[in-house]
C-alpha cells in the first residue's frame, strides 16, 4: 500500500508559525520607524514653506515700510494641505494656528508643536522678524482638547 499522506505535519506548521512571527516582531517596529521619519520629514517641508512664505511677507513689507515684519498668523498666503482656522488639531494630517504655537497632529495621534512669534525677536536695526521654535511633542492632559 502506498501512503499518499499530501498534507503539512503539526511541527511544520508550528515551525512556519515561530518564523512568522519573529519577522513580524522584527518588521513592524522598522516600519513605525519608517512611517514616523516620513511624518517628520513632511512637518520640516510644511516648516520650510511657512518660512519661506513669512520671508516674502517680510520682503513685501520691508519695500513696503522700510522694515521688515512676520504675518500673524504664519499660515496667511500660504496653501498647506490640513490648514483649518482652528486653533486645535483634532484629526490625523491636520494644521492649526493658536496664535503662539503651529500644531501638527500625526497620524498615530501624537501632536507636536512649533512655537511662532511675529514679533521683534531680532537686535538688528529695521528689523523686526520673529521666529519660528524647535519641534516639541505636546502631551495632552485629561481635559485637554
Amino acid at each position: 500500500m502506498k501512503n499518499n499522506n499530501k498534507g503539512f505535519t503539526l511541527i511544520e506548521l508550528i515551525m512556519v508559525t515561530i518564523i512568522l512571527g519573529i519577522l513580524a516582531a522584527v518588521a513592524v517596529p522598522r516600519y513605525m520607524g519608517t512611517v514616523n521619519r516620513a511624518e517628520a520629514a513632511a512637518e520640516n517641508a510644511v516648516l520650510s514653506a511657512l518660512k519661506t512664505n513669512a520671508e516674502t511677507y517680510a520682503s513685501e513689507m520691508f519695500q513696503d515700510n522700510g522694515r521688515k515684519s512676520y504675518p500673524t498668523n504664519p499660515f496667511d498666503g500660504a496653501s498647506i494641505d490640513g490648514y483649518t482656522e482652528a486653533s486645535s488639531v483634532s484629526e490625523s494630517g491636520d494644521w492649526a494656528f493658536d496664535g503662539s504655537f503651529i500644531s501638527h497632529m500625526r497620524n498615530d495621534n501624537s501632536e507636536w508643536r512649533w512655537s511662532y512669534s511675529s514679533g521683534d525677536d531680532r537686535t538688528e536695526q529695521g528689523d523686526d522678524r520673529g521666529t519660528f521654535g524647535d519641534r516639541t511633542l505636546f502631551e495632552r492632559v485629561n481635559g485637554d482638547q
